[in-house]
């Protein structure tokens, strides 16, 4: 991405060549947006539609995705790098995604309470408003459906806005909604840097809540905004996701997730495994296994045949992969495979870099804490349970964690003392929209996805029938 004062130039990672350009949205098309918003929340009948109603335009959603999978995985493809495979695997997720809260939109059941007196209370979720939602760049798609179709399930109007990393995905969501039947000004979509635009919108006093996805530091700025304006928001941000190996693993499984759960995405996951602990024991052996498969994988140009890992997402943040490994060596890293760009002239003109693998580093480095965003994995070594819950959980993180041990009693005991919001046993980066996800510590604030992830985009409000047979009277 490229940016001038009022556009947004999109970039072929793996060529370098200009595929898109967008136009920034100016402040003050965003109060007419955001305005638009409103009254299309206000007037539309959206939020009084019938569930069932709703859901049948949710279900066209998808359906219109699905229509276009391949013209949306190449586009994204070519928006961000991922190998063309990946990009079908994320339309049919958003598909999914769509699907899934039409259905949870139409049989969703709040609470009859229980009385304490002469009336009947229950509850009903009453959406809040004119929603914002932020995205980043890495699986832009994915997480777009994943915001934005809870809370058109819940009723509210949604300002969508995609990273300026990855802008043209977004616009195609929204028009597929509107020829969905979705009502005018109830998806909109807002192009421009996180810094501008995006504050822009946090701050804007019709905006009634927040969904984000993206970096820590951004996250922070975006929760002191909503504290101050004591509005709701939900917050998925970074990880140093760990990946254990124990001695009695199976080691031709966990090698191969440890591998895939690193290098998938070229890294650019906020679940990937970037630590991998491994036992003493076996150390040495599965390391090097580990290297040999790292080093073995396919870089490639995203739709090539068999092609493992594509380019990074953008030069921009090669820069910032490349700076990190230059850290990892000065604090003593060990690069075992890759820590630098292909010498095969072919990528000369795209983001490409090797996967890598570092060992020779102390649990509290720079490099062991901070999250690279990129195909750079860490190993270190662990003696016992006790030693590694400790290394483990000593991160500001705690988004998701791998264990992988043959022993059902180990994997409940450490799955319940490491710090993450999703623990994978024995597999790797599994996700189904049915299932809440989030993080722990600096890795978030609440849980998308699952039947709670509608709940996340409306507020419960709680209702009292009468049923006094007499006047009330004034308690003595």
């Amino acid at each position: 991405m490229q940016s001038t004062d009022d556009v947004l130039v999109s970039y072929n990672p793996a060529n370098g060549d200009e595929i898109g350009r967008v136009r920034m949205t100016s402040c003050q098309e965003l109060d007419r947006i955001v305005a638009d918003a409103r009254a299309a929340y206000r007037d539309s009948g959206w939020q009084s539609l019938l569930p069932h109603k709703r859901a049948l335009i949710l279900h066209a959603v998808a359906d219109g995705l699905t229509a276009e999978k391949e013209s949306l995985a190449k586009l994204q493809m070519r928006d961000n790098g991922k190998p063309m495979g990946e990009c079908l695997g994320m339309v049919d997720s958003a598909v999914g995604t769509f699907r899934y809260y039409a259905g949870v939109c139409e049989t969703l059941e709040t609470d009859v309470t229980p009385s304490r007196g002469d009336y009947v209370s229950f509850t009903v979720l009453e959406p809040y408003g004119v929603v914002a939602a932020i995205t980043p760049w890495n699986s832009p798609l994915m997480n777009d459906a994943t915001k934005v179709a809870p809370a058109l399930a819940a009723g509210n109007a949604v300002i969508l806005k995609p990273s300026e990393d990855s802008p043209l995905l977004a616009p195609e969501l929204m028009r597929i909604a509107r020829e969905a039947g979705l009502p005018q000004g109830q998806l909109q979509v807002v192009q421009g840097r996180g810094a501008d635009i995006g504050a822009a919108l946090v701050e804007h006093p019709d905006v009634r809540m927040v969904s984000f996805t993206g970096g820590t530091v951004a996250g922070r700025v975006i929760g002191r905004t909503a504290g101050e304006r004591l509005i709701p928001a939900a917050l998925e941000l970074g990880g140093k996701s760990p990946h254990v190996v124990f001695a009695d693993a199976d080691r031709e499984h966990a090698i191969a997730a440890v591998v895939a759960g690193i290098f998938g995405s070229a890294g650019q996951s906020c679940v990937a495994g970037s630590r991998v602990f491994i036992q003493h024991d076996i150390y040495d052996e599965v390391l090097e296994r580990i290297v040999e498969r790292a080093s073995a994988l396919r870089v490639d140009f995203p739709d090539v045949d068999g092609v493992e890992m594509g380019p990074l997402s953008s030069l921009h943040h090669r820069r910032r992969v490349i700076d990190f490994v230059d850290r990892a060596r000065t604090e003593g890293g060990r690069i075992l495979c890759g820590g630098q760009i292909p010498d095969d002239p072919r990528f000369a003109a795209g983001a490409f870099y090797l996967p890598t693998v570092i060992d020779g580093l102390s649990p509290r480095s720079r490099t062991c804490q901070e999250e690279a965003f990129g195909p750079v994995l860490v190993a270190l070594p662990f003696d016992d349970e006790i030693d590694l819950v400790e290394k483990a959980n000593d991160t500001d993180f705690g988004l998701a964690c791998g264990i992988w041990t043959e022993n059902f009693k180990k994997a409940w005991r450490i799955g319940r003392a490491l710090d993450a919001g999703s623990v994978w046993i024995n597999t790797y980066k599994q996700s189904v929209t049915s299932t809440p996800f989030g993080g722990f510590k600096d890795s978030g604030i609440g849980r998308e996805k699952g039947i709670d992830g509608l709940r996340l985009y409306a507020q419960v409000k709680s209702l009292y029938l009468g049923l006094h047979e007499q006047p009330m009277k004034i308690a003595k």
